[in-house]
């Protein structure tokens, strides 16, 4: 009777094992528009600080994103090779670059659009595949920059296609990040849109305030990483089903 029940416990044991929800790792590559800020440049915020609120307890995010690197100077420097090192089957991988590849007068940073800034986007995509992790490939957010007519205007040229055209070929999952804060941005015109960007006021460490168009603040960071979560709740892998509900 003593060893029926023991049995019976250690089946029980082993059931609620085996249905224990498994946790999932995001990791995150980019530049700073994605990264983790410090508190002294606040209220600047990358909005993979924040997108973290949109996920429920079984995901955590590892957010590798750095300020100021495209797709060759973030594998030149290894931090690629830190991120692939750290992978293993079942995880995911936030690929958001385009800003410094365009830096054309910077070698060590910039890329072509449809030569090597593809094929380093390629590289992230096989390298992760080969890990057993999934790619998910995000255009870059729009820079704020408006026309006299009150229209924004386009700055980040053939990146964003070249990173389409990517996707399309390796069947890779996309979040059109440009597409959809250019729809954001357009809609909320020229002034109010300001309250997405890094537009400050003069203080004690920065004096003349500050007038940044590319760089996100609180409100725009948690707006950014929102939409990302209504696109990543829209895919067709396991990590939708874990994406807060967003009302």
């Amino acid at each position: 009777m003593k060893y029926k029940f023991l049995i019976i416990m250690l089946a029980l044991i082993v059931s609620a094992c085996s249905t224990k929800e498994k946790s999932i790792d995001v990791f995150m590559v980019g530049d700073s528009t994605m990264a983790n800020k410090k508190t002294k440049v606040y209220p600047e915020t990358g909005w993979g600080q924040v997108v973290d609120k949109y996920f429920d307890s079984l995901v955590t995010v590892h957010n590798h994103a750095v300020n100021g690197r495209s797709t060759k100077s973030f594998v030149d420097e290894g931090r690629w090779q830190v991120v692939l090192d750290s992978l293993t089957k079942g995880d995911f991988v936030l690929i958001q670059f385009g800003h410094n590849d365009q830096k054309h007068k910077d070698s060590t940073r910039y890329t072509i659009p449809f030569e090597s800034y593809s094929e380093n986007l390629e590289k992230y995509v096989l390298e992760t595949r080969e890990k057993g992790a999934t790619p998910i490939l995000l255009t870059s957010i729009v820079r704020r920059k408006f026309d006299e007519n009150g229209q924004l205007v386009d700055t980040h040229g053939d990146y964003p296609v070249a990173m389409r055209q990517v996707a399309e070929r390796l069947n890779v999952s996309l979040i059109d990040l440009q597409k959809l804060t250019e729809d954001l941005v357009q809609s909320m015109g020229d002034e109010p849109s300001k309250e997405l960007y890094l537009w400050t006021l003069p203080t004690e460490k920065y004096p003349k305030g500050r007038e940044d168009n590319t760089h996100l603040r609180v409100e725009g960071a948690k707006k950014i990483a929102e939409l990302a979560a209504r696109q990543l709740a829209e895919l067709p892998n396991d990590l939708a089903e874990h994406i807060v509900v967003i009302n």
